[in-house]
């Protein structure tokens, strides 16, 4: 648990809530008990709630691991009360983390952000983690760059699991970002006491922000889906041209072999008494491929 205050504001924030910090919340604030429990409890939809003396809410936010190059959604909890902000994560934000130690070390920017009121507060916050989604934007692009370009280089075999990796970054990144648009949105409409009327084109403008980051998301689910159409296509012409040379080697020794077979067949073989006999045959297969060879050419199937 991390306190931060300036005034009558105040700003803490749990890492992993858990059974002693339920028991902080209920013996230091009058937050209703349902929020309390939604505050410690794990839930995979955002929410919006609005008590007599509190409001609630549960935030998600595409978070990026490197290590297994994988979207995940982040739960963030949050309640607003008259005099606090109370969040809770499971997981490192480091946008979140890095603006609350800023906050404790600057009291300038104590004095910009916490001289309102929470939901100010609360509106700085919800601006910090969406801004911190473009660079994951730009990761997303560079990739389909560096996607775009193997395709194009003849490395399309090793670019399909790589296709595969970014579809899923991407579907699991508008899966988590749709949803935080509507409890945004449930802000700018929530008659409440703890969300000054005067923050609502704030709110508005996130709105705005959240657009934004989805319009980028579409153009990048487009762009890998024409990649992967793309990347099939030229696997499937590779694979057709390499059928087809097969089947012209195949109908080329086809001949040869049939008068190999006769030959193995045949009593007598013809010019078996001629010392040059081994010759001969190879020479007269070398000219039945020849044949075979010229008649694909005239049918242009070579």
């Amino acid at each position: 648990m991390k306190t931060v205050s300036f005034k009558n504001i105040t700003w803490i924030d749990f890492t992993d809530p858990g059974a002693d910090d339920v028991l902080y919340l209920q013996e230091n604030f009058d937050i209703h008990p349902l929020a309390i429990e939604e505050f410690v409890t794990p839930t995979y939809r955002p929410k919006a709630l609005q008590y007599h003396n509190c409001v609630f809410l549960t935030l998600h936010i595409p978070l990026f691991d490197p290590k297994t190059r994988m979207t995940h959604p982040g739960e963030l909890d949050i309640v607003i009360t008259k005099d606090h902000l109370l969040t809770g994560h499971t997981h490192e934000m480091p946008q979140l983390r890095s603006f609350f130690e800023s906050l404790q070390e600057s009291e300038g920017k104590r004095r910009l952000y916490m001289d309102k009121s929470p939901a100010h507060l609360l509106y700085k916050v919800i601006e910090i983690l969406l801004d911190s989604l473009f660079p994951n934007l730009d990761h997303i692009h560079e990739r389909l760059l560096h996607i775009e370009e193997q395709v194009f280089n003849g490395n399309e075999k090793e670019m399909v699991f790589e296709i595969s990796v970014v579809k899923r970054d991407i579907l699991n990144f508008r899966r988590t970002l749709k949803p935080q648009r509507h409890i945004i949105e449930s802000l700018t409409q929530m008659k409440s006491r703890f969300i000054d009327a005067e923050l609502i084109p704030y709110f508005q403008d996130l709105i705005g922000t959240n657009i934004r980051l989805w319009n980028a998301l579409e153009s990048n689910k487009e762009t890998i889906e024409s990649l992967e159409e793309t990347n099939n296509s030229l696997l499937s012409n590779k694979l057709n041209f390499t059928m087809k040379i097969l089947t012209v080697f195949n109908a080329i020794f086809l001949p040869i072999t049939v008068y190999s077979n006769i030959l193995a067949m045949s009593a007598g073989i013809p010019f078996g008494d001629n010392p040059y006999a081994f010759a001969i045959h190879v020479s007269i297969m070398l000219f039945i491929s020849i044949c075979t060879i010229i008649l694909f050419k005239a049918k242009k199937w070579l």
